[in-house]
């Protein structure tokens, strides 16, 4: 079992920065990837970003250039750095956990990101 647990949202004006951060815990070694997904009121979870046990990132295209994925292995803890914040960027992020390169097989409670004036 993977525990993970998001912190770091809540609101911020058009143009402005977040860090999100999800600390993972239990079977931490079982861990292939790690990524950030995110879901718009209405709409479906979409994923944002993710970063393998090797170091190895992607980005979606209307993220990329904007956000940054990177992980701290001592801390056992992936981050999601947001800059240049849309009010589009609104949702709530969830942290998920791959074992397989097959999905996303744990998922954090989510943490709400709001981008609003």
């Amino acid at each position: 079992q993977v525990q993970l647990v998001e912190s770091g949202g809540g609101l911020v004006q058009p143009g402005g920065s977040l860090r999100l951060s999800c600390a993972a815990s239990g079977n931490i070694f079982s861990i292939k990837a790690m990524g950030w997904y995110r879901q718009a009121p209405g709409k479906q979870r979409e994923l944002v970003a993710t970063i393998t046990s090797s170091g190895s990132t992607y980005h979606a295209d209307s993220v990329k250039g904007r956000f940054t994925i990177a992980r701290d292995n001592a801390k056992n803890t992936v981050y999601l750095q947001m800059n240049s914040l849309k009010p589009e960027d609104t949702a709530v992020y969830y942290c998920g956990a791959d074992q397989d390169f097959a999905g996303m097989d744990y998922w954090g409670r989510g943490t709400l990101v709001t981008v609003s004036s």
